[in-house]
């Protein structure tokens, strides 16, 4: 699968400052449950209307919280079978390192697609 080039989106920094966070709002589920997925959706309904460079974030962050889904579950039906472990450590490390180079491009003006990541918001 050919990943797609980073997108340069020109930003304020108070857009890249907010996209940033948008991708690390991904590992506050790390610290307090479910809160990887209501932070990021909530930031972005905050700031979507004020700050209209944030949505192709929002689209690739939600994509990824999509298909990272899909792929835990697929991971944990594996189980059945012993091969599904490998499947969740992986999907949990790419949920780590994923955000993490999103925020570092958004910091930076540009919009990062997430590898293997399903395309459902383009």
């Amino acid at each position: 699968m050919e990943q797609e080039p980073t997108t340069e989106v020109s930003q304020d920094k108070d857009t890249n400052q907010w996209a940033m966070i948008l991708h690390l709002s991904l590992l506050a589920g790390l610290i307090v449950p479910f809160a990887g997925l209501i932070a990021p959706i909530i930031i972005y309904i905050m700031k979507k209307d004020s700050m209209p460079g944030i949505v192709p974030h929002g689209y690739v962050v939600f994509n990824w919280m999509i298909s990272a889904f899909i792929y835990a579950i697929v991971s944990a039906i594996l189980m059945v079978i012993l091969i599904g472990i490998l499947g969740l450590i992986a999907v949990a490390i790419a949920s780590i390192v994923f955000p993490i180079i999103g925020a570092i491009k958004a910091s930076e003006g540009e919009v990062w697609p997430y590898p293997l990541s399903i395309k459902f918001f383009k």
